[in-house]
């Protein structure tokens, strides 16, 4: 005995199709998220020039580049790099009287 008029098989295909599309997303979306997070652990080390030597980060850098280019007065530029916890470095501020 058939039960309705045959319209399961006609639901049947399409369902089954995007379970199993589903089913591929969602390996693919877990894949690819165990592997950023992997990366994202190695970018938290500062990376390290031909000469072994440590480079500055990046907040150091584009507070270098603020400086430089005289958006931050050395005063602040001092101050961020106590937030940053990098130790000033002997920066002038253009108050330092020669004797």
């Amino acid at each position: 005995m058939m039960w309705g008029n045959g319209m399961n098989m006609v639901w049947g295909w399409p369902f089954g199709i995007l379970v199993i599309a589903g089913i591929v997303l969602l390996i693919i979306w877990a894949v690819r998220s165990a592997g950023a997070s992997a990366q994202g652990n190695d970018q938290q080390v500062a990376p390290l020039s031909p000469a072994g030597v440590v480079q500055p980060s990046k907040a150091r850098q584009i507070l270098d580049e603020r400086f430089a280019a005289g958006h931050v007065t050395a005063e602040q530029y001092r101050a961020q790099l106590k937030v940053l916890g990098i130790p000033s470095g002997g920066v002038d501020d253009g108050n330092s009287r020669e004797s």
